[in-house]
């Protein structure tokens, strides 16, 4: 997914740091790089939405149970391949 404008963060990198931009588990410099992004990027903003949405669901209905780390990494992953198949068919 892109805009088609030039970012000093490409949408990509956005997209992939985004859990990451949620959850906090980041530096206070590339939070204000995403946060830069997202404020100039329609697209990744929507997207971000989405994933926001998503990850407070689960955590409503999950409450606070761990989530195992190979559930994360396969979640990760699923979302990652419906992306590039998303890019894939609206290029």
């Amino acid at each position: 997914m892109s805009c088609g404008k030039p970012h000093d963060v490409p949408c990509t990198e956005v997209l992939a740091m985004v859990y990451s931009y949620i959850d906090g588990e980041m530096d206070d410099g590339s939070y204000a790089d995403i946060r830069q992004h997202l404020d100039e990027c329609g697209p990744c903003l929507r997207e971000y939405g989405l994933d926001e949405l998503v990850k407070k669901l689960v955590h409503k209905c999950c409450g606070h149970e761990p989530v195992p780390g190979e559930l994360r990494v396969k979640v990760l992953t699923r979302i990652a391949a419906v992306r590039a198949e998303i890019e894939t068919s609206e290029a």
